[in-house]
């Protein structure tokens, strides 16, 4: 396991993780690290607790607003693919009949020019 050490509101804290994971890591602390300073500049000092509880529901609403709208993509995506399947199915429908039809106007062609042969 690997180690890094973050930074969140000033104070350093020394976490593991897998190896090849540091970066992100990194990344997520400084992620959270802004929405902590954003609700000590909003709300001042009113504890480390408190600030990082605060923080951490509003990690969580921003999540569950995320998950809301992928959901909302997962359906709208199932959707698409309904009126896609329909349509390809209209789609082959049609062209069975298209060329049934011509097939039909074929026979027929080859009737009239057998007729019109035998006419002459």
């Amino acid at each position: 396991m690997a180690q890094v050490t973050v930074t969140i509101d000033g104070k350093q804290y020394r976490m593991a993780c897998d190896e090849g994971q540091e970066e992100h890591l990194i990344d997520l602390a400084s992620r959270f690290d802004r929405y902590v300073l954003h609700l000590k500049d909003s709300f001042g000092e009113i504890g480390d607790q408190r600030l990082t509880v605060m923080a951490g529901i509003m990690v969580m609403d921003e999540l569950s607003e995320l998950q809301k709208r992928v959901k909302g993509m997962e359906t709208e995506v199932l959707t698409l693919r309904k009126t896609r399947d329909d349509a390809l199915t209209k789609a082959d429908k049609n062209d069975a009949a298209l060329t049934g039809a011509l097939g039909s106007l074929a026979e027929r062609m080859e009737q009239l020019a057998v007729s019109l042969t035998k006419k002459v």
